[in-house]
C-alpha cells in the first residue's frame, strides 16, 4: 500500500522508496497498461514512462489524497498520450466508410459468454484487435468514456469512435463464436 510516509521518501529522492513504489506500481497499473498494448514491452514502455511522471509530479498530489486514482489518470493521460505520438494512419480513413459500417448492426455478444471466459484469454483477444479499436474498446467498456471523450482524447469523431467500438464487437464476437464452437467440437469428440 502507498501511504504518506512513503510518498514523501519518494519526494526526497530515495531510491529504496522509489523502488517500493515502483514496485507497487507494476502490480497494481501494469494490468491497465497492458489492456492498451499487444505485447508486454510496449505496456512496460508506458508503465515506466507513466512511473517517471508520478515521481515528478508527486508534489502536486495533496496529502491524503487518493494515491492510485491519481496515479491511474497519470497511466491513462500517458496511454493516450503515446497513442497520439504514433497515430498517423487514422488520417487515412474516411469518413464515408464508417457511416456505411455503422448501417450494419450486430447483435451483442452476451454478458454470460464473457462472465465464462477467462482474464487470460480475453486479455488475448483484446491484444488482437486492430489498435484503434482496442483503444475505443478499453476506453469506453472498460473506463467508462462516452463516444464524445474519446474522440477529444483520440483525435478522432464520434461517429469514427462508435465503427471502432462496433468493429472491437464484431471481431470479438467472431472470437468468442470460434473459441465456442472449439470448445463444442472438444466436447463432441470426447464423447
Amino acid at each position: 500500500m502507498v501511504d504518506q510516509a512513503l510518498i514523501n521518501l519518494c519526494k526526497k529522492n530515495d531510491r529504496k522508496a522509489q523502488e517500493k513504489l515502483y514496485e507497487w506500481c507494476y502490480v497494481k497499473l501494469m494490468p491497465m497498461c497492458a489492456r492498451y498494448h499487444r505485447n508486454e514491452e510496449d505496456a512496460r514502455h508506458v508503465l515506466n514512462i507513466s512511473f517517471v511522471k508520478i515521481c515528478k509530479n508527486l508534489d502536486k498530489l495533496a496529502d491524503n489524497s487518493p494515491f492510485e486514482a491519481w496515479a491511474r489518470r497519470i497511466v491513462r493521460n500517458t496511454i493516450i498520450d503515446e497513442f497520439r505520438k504514433t497515430k498517423n494512419y487514422v488520417k487515412l480513413i474516411e469518413t464515408k466508410e464508417f457511416e456505411r459500417e455503422l448501417e450494419v448492426k450486430s447483435p451483442l455478444v452476451e454478458n454470460t459468454v464473457w462472465s465464462k471466459l477467462e482474464t487470460d484469454v480475453l486479455m488475448g483477444m483484446l491484444k488482437k484487435l486492430p489498435d484503434v479499436s482496442r483503444k475505443v474498446f478499453n476506453l469506453y467498456v472498460i473506463d467508462g468514456y462516452t463516444h464524445k471523450e474519446i474522440g477529444n482524447l483520440l483525435s478522432i469523431s464520434d461517429g469514427t469512435s462508435k465503427w471502432h467500438l462496433s468493429n472491437a464487437r464484431k471481431k470479438l464476437q467472431i472470437m468468442v463464436g470460434a473459441l465456442r464452437d472449439a470448445e463444442n467440437n472438444r466436447m463432441w469428440a470426447n464423447g
